[in-house]
């Protein structure tokens, strides 16, 4: 009997003395694993738009994480409720009683800051056409990453599919300089002003967050200001 049985796992190709093989799991192999260097993001370092550039955002960005912005946005179900913007601004809009042709048509090169000749109530002080009375630079930007108020570089939602958004952005060309149309003896100066935007963002140093609203100083306004 014991015979028969052998012959019979022989005939199978069952060797005898020899263990059946484990089926059980095992970890594939995918050959050489690359190694990923995980480097420190600082959110506070100056970004490579700003480098050359005392500004505290940038209107181009040649590092802008485009594809991330867009795996973002696909994977966002409240994006429609948080993202808002009027692309189409213009003095037209924002400017009581300038339209948007006069203001691009503002010219400052004879401005110097204060009078250009030998006596500081020589005309070219306050001398020259239609403009504001502290020269600026005005443009409706989309900045694509910029300093929040916490001194933290973010990347903004601007030019992503057809998302934008869109701020007045005036900035003085001549700060602390004199402000034309008026007398040396005010003192007057030029000076800065800004206000708060809230804009839609990504942090590139961690992609985990996705998109969220946060808080940003832009420039706003170039006023005169003459002291007491």
């Amino acid at each position: 009997m014991a015979l028969l049985l052998s012959v019979f796992l022989a005939c199978a190709g069952v060797a005898l003395g020899h263990h059946p093989p484990v089926y059980g799991h095992h970890r594939p192999s995918y050959g050489h694993q690359p190694a990923y260097k995980h480097s420190y993001c600082d959110p506070t370092a100056t970004p490579t738009c700003a480098a050359n550039s005392t500004l505290t955002y940038c209107l181009e960005d040649p590092e802008y994480p485009e594809y991330e912005i867009k795996g973002a946005i696909s994977g966002d179900h409240l994006f429609a409720k948080k993202y808002a913007d009027i692309a189409d601004q213009s003095a037209d809009d924002l400017v009581d009683m300038v339209t948007k042709a006069q203001e691009e048509a503002f010219d400052y090169s004879y401005y110097t800051g204060a009078s250009a000749g030998a006596s500081p109530y020589d005309a070219t002080h306050w001398a020259g056409p239609e403009g504001y009375i502290c020269p600026s630079d005005v443009a409706y930007a989309r900045p694509r990453r910029a300093q929040n108020v916490e001194g933290k570089w973010r990347v903004i939602v601007n030019d992503v599919h057809y998302y934008t958004q869109t701020a007045r952005l005036e900035t003085c060309l001549f700060p602390e300089a004199a402000c034309r149309a008026l007398a040396p003896c005010y003192k007057s100066h030029c000076t800065q002003k800004y206000v708060y935007h809230r804009l839609l963002s990504f942090d590139p140093c961690d992609a985990y967050k996705g998109l969220f609203i946060d808080i940003y100083k832009l420039p706003s306004a170039c006023s005169c200001h003459v002291p007491a």
